[in-house]
């Protein structure tokens, strides 16, 4: 067993019982938050092994505000290969990514702060075959990309920065492989082995599933302008607020009513998630920084054309757009407001 398990954490052989345990409910649910903030860590894992009658070290414990209802569980096989991934999933409160700025920290005195939160990935992974140790810590990284590749596949926000998100600040993760003596112990999990293609596939599958359930993460419906630019301070509130202050009436009451063919428009989606890879690529370096009003500029008069539905008079929102790179979000609201204005002149 290899788990992140506060209490039984780590590389170990004596672990019988994996337990994935709903330990609130993800809002607000501040009596059972303080709660369990009381028992600590020990405390907590002690109160559940009791409740389920388990032997308090031979238990691997992960807890998470997602409801058990909704955990997925993925199978794959492959000759004596079996791979089970069941993953329990919730990304609206902490999605984050790999380096984003901490909001906790440990120190030898314990935790100086610590701060609700309503988004864990609990992850279990169960290995028919023996594991030598190396491969375990293989299989754990393979798991651990499975379940970035889904975020990544459905777009998610981190909550701290203006990256996607590659986990959660809570995820948790066990994996079991069996211990016997004599039998054949596999060396790799790397993605470029049958073991390790089960390994990612399975968990990437099973967290895509458990987030379509819990937070209704469905493909399709993250087609929209809030999936898309979330990450950089776009939401329904400021679309409505931006549209007040820039269109007239009867547009804006027009607007109001049918705001969801905006903001779930396939072309306006496309053209925003075009927008926001050139903007990462900008961010990153990748582009120079002196092309950075000319390219958002393009790409914004996409949006307004898409919304229009006249992209013949691409050129003519170009020219009427500019782009501040302090906040480069306020050249979408100039795209949209341009792009619903145009689509109701009269083509005569």
């Amino acid at each position: 067993m290899l788990t992140t398990s506060s209490c039984v954490g780590g590389l170990r052989e004596d672990i019988r019982y994996l337990v994935n345990h709903q330990s609130c409910e993800a809002n607000e649910h501040v009596e059972r938050y303080s709660k369990i903030s009381g028992l600590g860590l020990e405390g907590y894992h002690r109160a559940i092994c009791q409740e389920l009658a388990l032997p308090f070290g031979e238990a691997a414990v992960m807890g998470t505000a997602a409801n058990m209802i909704y955990a997925a569980h993925e199978t794959l096989s492959f000759d004596e290969l079996r791979v089970d991934a069941i993953v329990t999933a919730g990304v609206e409160g902490n999605a984050s990514c790999a380096g984003d700025p901490a909001r906790w920290i440990e120190t030898p005195s314990g935790w100086n702060k610590l701060a609700p939160v309503a988004g864990t990935i609990n992850t279990i992974v169960m290995v028919n075959q023996q594991l030598k140790p190396e491969a375990q810590v293989r299989a754990l990284i393979t798991a651990t990309e499975g379940k970035t590749a889904a975020l990544l596949e459905l777009g998610i926000s981190s909550r701290y920065s203006q990256d996607l998100a590659t986990g959660t600040g809570t995820d948790q993760v066990c994996l079991a492989a069996p211990v016997v003596e004599g039998r054949y112990a596999y060396a790799s999990a790397s993605p470029h082995t049958k073991l390790g293609e089960m390994l990612g596939l399975s968990v990437r599958v099973a967290t895509r599933r458990a987030l379509q359930w819990q937070n209704g993460l469905e493909a399709s419906l993250t087609r929209s302008l809030v999936h898309a630019l979330r990450r950089f301070g776009f939401s329904e509130t400021t679309f409505i607020e931006a549209m007040r202050v820039r269109l007239g009436e009867p547009l804006i009451h027009l607007l109001e009513k049918n705001r969801n063919a905006v903001l779930y428009e396939p072309q306006v989606a496309a053209a925003a998630y075009a927008f926001t890879a050139v903007w990462d690529r900008l961010r990153f370096g990748v582009l120079p920084a002196s092309a950075g009003r000319d390219v958002l500029r393009q790409q914004a008069a996409l949006v307004a054309a898409s919304l229009s539905a006249r992209t013949e008079a691409w050129h003519r929102f170009w020219q009427q757009l500019d782009v501040n790179m302090d906040q480069p979000l306020e050249v979408i609201y100039d795209a949209l407001a341009l792009g619903w204005t145009a689509k109701w002149e009269s083509k005569d």
